[in-house]
């Protein structure tokens, strides 16, 4: 359903419905090493290494930089050959392509050919047919970078390009894979966890807060509304982008409360509280609700510095993809494969298919990410974790290794369903819950291996729904429980001086408050 992928400037694709976002490693930049002989400094460029490759090294021959911005370069009238003449030259972007810029500047003799830009760097390109006729490097630079050299080293300038070898397996995927496999065990545990209490007091699923998908029509109407909400996306993204913002800031803000109350909850912290008028208060959820609210603002304030605020992106992400696994229930195993079949194929389409249909030949998803400036807002929905080995191009921007929320959260409805048919069948080994835990994190292997192997983003659903869905059903064949796990449960309500059908599975510490429930439910499986 979506990508995984290295992640720095420039996003490839999106999962959308609060779901995912697709990107991949920006191939283009590299550094610009400007020295006087006393003072080093170096810039973000930005160049077409399939055009006119660069030193991987610093060891690149260095040349004398002469500044021309007071020209666009689209002919070589009133520019000497004797100015330029094995020196690196520096123009303004604009009026005529990058191609025809560049052959003006080899045929004066220019070693380099820099370009300013005021806007959004883009990778350079020209007609098929010029290409093969350059042999000087060509590289774009910000404009405010250029005028900061000058204030630094005035005319003095000696200048490098290089683009430094990048190392294929960046430490921070381990960082993802284990933020990854942490999210679902404990999503998934939290929901077997409901499960037992849902079982033990006397309120339907509706009733304690939960959402339950238990129709195919329901599936299907879900997934159509994510496929119209990408769309409106597409063609409305300035507004809709700052109310996706907006949504997420109050989603993720009562998801973290949720999942810190049950903590401490777990750890019995105190719940003293109090009576204003009619309203019942507690002091617990008064502070963590202030600190909740505070997380989220802080992150809603600076969620464009780079530099630090993916921690907190990635702190309310974890706790907005478990609560949404603790509170969205699949009802069965038909109903998981309906899903996560249906989300695969909303992947490959919107990724695959659309660039058939779109004017530009790019993806929905791919325009929805990158919005129409690539330096814009961005959809919160990954989490991000800074690559350790990109330096010297965090020039460029903070490099980022990502991994969308809806390949945690989609896989992780399924093993939250395997969790619950675990407290069902009373089953003491955890087997399917364990068994789609392992699954998923050999499916995350086998995507972040094809990824490095083949050097492209992948769409990660293309191997965790096989391996989850197939382990899963592989698990319950084993064990002869196909028809059980696949029609899932009904929920009976039974008289309060009846024993529960299944044995041991209540809480050994009830809440003190559940005893003087009359009736609690219990559940068959079919």
């Amino acid at each position: 359903m979506d990508r995984i992928s290295r992640h720095s400037k420039v996003v490839e694709g999106v999962r959308f419905g609060g779901l995912r976002i697709l990107s991949v490693l920006q191939p283009s930049e590299a550094v610009l090493h400007i020295s006087n002989g006393i003072t080093d400094k170096e810039y973000c460029i930005v160049h077409n290494r399939s055009w006119t490759p660069l030193s991987q090294t610093l060891d690149a021959l260095q040349y004398p930089l002469v500044n021309m911005t007071s020209t666009l370069l689209c002919n070589d009238s009133g520019v000497s050959p004797d100015v330029v003449k094995d020196k690196a030259l520096v123009v303004m972007r604009g009026v005529c392509d990058f191609g025809q810029k560049l052959l003006i500047a080899q045929n004066l003799g220019a070693k380099y050919l820099l370009i300013v830009s005021n806007s959004t760097l883009i990778t350079p390109s020209t007609n098929n047919s010029e290409y093969a006729k350059v042999h000087i490097p060509l590289a774009l630079m910000r404009y405010r970078d250029f005028l900061e050299a000058l204030q630094v080293f005035d005319d003095d300038m000696q200048v490098k390009l290089y683009a430094p070898i990048r190392l294929k397996i960046d430490p921070s995927i381990a960082v993802m894979l284990l933020i990854a496999i942490a999210t679902v065990v404990l999503g998934g545990y939290w929901s077997g966890a409901c499960e037992r209490w849902i079982i033990f007091i006397t309120v339907l699923k509706e009733e304690n807060g939960e959402l339950v998908l238990y129709s195919p029509l329901k599936v299907i109407f879900f997934v159509t509304l994510m496929c119209g909400m990408l769309v409106l996306m597409y063609f409305f993204y300035n507004i809709l982008v700052y109310i996706i913002i907006g949504i997420f800031c109050l989603a993720s803000a009562s998801a973290l409360f949720s999942c810190l109350d049950a903590i401490m909850e777990k750890i019995g912290c105190g719940t003293l509280s109090f009576s204003i008028r009619n309203w019942n208060l507690s002091v617990r959820s008064l502070i963590l609700a202030a600190v909740c609210i505070s997380i989220t603002v802080v992150w809603g304030v600076y969620r464009n510095e780079d530099r630090w605020i993916w921690i907190l992106q990635d702190f309310l992400g974890i706790a907005f993809c478990l609560n949404f696994m603790k509170t969205i229930s699949l009802s069965n195993f038909k109903i998981c494969v309906i899903l996560l079949s249906l989300l695969l194929a909303y992947d490959v389409f919107f990724v695959f298919i659309t660039p058939f249909f779109t004017k530009n030949g790019v993806s929905i998803m791919v325009q929805v990410a990158l919005g129409p400036d690539a330096s814009g807002e961005k959809l919160p929905v990954v989490m991000r974790v800074p690559q350790f080995s990109a330096w010297p191009l965090n020039l460029c921007g903070m490099q980022f290794s990502i991994l969308g929320y809806g390949d945690i959260i989609v896989p992780g409805l399924l093993v939250a369903y395997c969790s619950r048919f675990d407290v069902w069948i009373n089953s003491r080994k955890k087997i399917y819950f364990v068994s789609c835990c392992i699954a998923y994190l050999l499916g995350l292997i086998m995507t972040f291996a094809v990824m490095l192997l083949s050097g492209m983003g992948q769409p990660a659903l293309l191997y965790l729904v096989p391996f989850t869905l197939i382990t899963s059903a592989a698990v319950a064949g084993y064990r002869r429980e196909m028809r059980q796990f696949w029609s899932g449960t009904t929920y009976e309500v039974l008289d309060s001086s009846r024993e529960p059908l299944l044995p041991g599975v209540l809480p050994s510490n009830p809440d003190p408050s559940l005893a003087s429930l009359p009736t609690f439910y219990s559940v068959t499986v079919p």
